[in-house]
């Protein structure tokens, strides 16, 4: 288990990556799906959940987010 000090520079570093790629890309299937992991990675790793379920699960809500978003855009 990696002390709190660990998993906060982890959170602070997956948090970061997540708005640089929202900045980086449009908002659409593929960026909600990275967008998506690295916030559901966070929560994950935040929680105690693991960052490796959260990532998993946060993929599959942003793509679907993203999807939904590039259908109903016009």
């Amino acid at each position: 288990m990696t002390n709190k000090g660990t998993k906060n520079r982890i959170l602070s570093a997956v948090i970061g990556l997540s708005l640089l790629s929202l900045a980086a890309t449009a908002c659409g299937t593929v960026g909600g799906a990275a967008v998506g992991a690295g916030a559901g990675a966070a929560v994950g790793a935040g929680t105690g959940y693991g960052a490796g379920k959260g990532a998993l699960i946060g993929t599959g809500v942003g793509a679907a987010a993203g999807a939904i978003y590039d259908i109903t855009k016009h």
